[in-house]
């Protein structure tokens, strides 16, 4: 495979994680919350209402957490941004503590990043123009060679 097929692979691997983290988030905040709805405010030794809406918040900012890096990653490979390759290590850093996916995902975004293609796109130099003197010369130099020059005695067509 070519280096760039391995960067939109990785692309999509950080993508399907995100994605597929972003439903059991759904499902889990879902699932919580529907259980708070349940339980009657009267109950003389249940939690507080305000104590598991703040717990619903702090679960749902937790797993935001865990998962914005990932489709930030996932959209800078998909672009080719030169910030991609950060992105995708604290992606992969952070995608390491959800096992078995997580973890799969992360070794993918280490082996590639740090093996020869991963550093063959991503550690191009800056294109950079040719300073001003050196085209002026060369456009003076080609402006030379394609003036025309008549020739000195006309051919003989008799």
């Amino acid at each position: 495979m070519t280096p760039e097929q391995h960067n939109k692979y990785l692309a999509y691997s950080h993508l399907g994680y995100g994605g597929l983290m972003f439903l059991i988030m759904s499902a889990f905040l879902t699932m919580f919350g529907v259980m708070m709805l349940g339980i009657p405010g009267n109950v003389p030794n249940g939690p507080p209402a305000a104590f598991m809406f703040i717990f619903w918040l702090f679960m749902a900012a937790m797993y935001a957490l865990m998962i914005i890096p990932s489709f930030i990653a996932g959209f800078g490979l998909l672009k080719g941004k030169r910030w991609a390759r950060t992105a995708s290590i604290i992606a992969g850093v952070v995608a390491a503590m959800q096992f078995p996916i997580g973890t799969a995902v992360c070794v993918y975004t280490f082996w590639f990043l740090f093996s020869e293609p991963g550093k063959t796109i991503f550690d191009r130099r800056q294109l950079s123009l040719p300073s001003a003197q050196q085209s002026w010369a060369a456009s003076t130099e080609r402006e030379k060679e394609a003036q025309y020059v008549p020739p000195s005695t006309p051919p003989d067509w008799r």
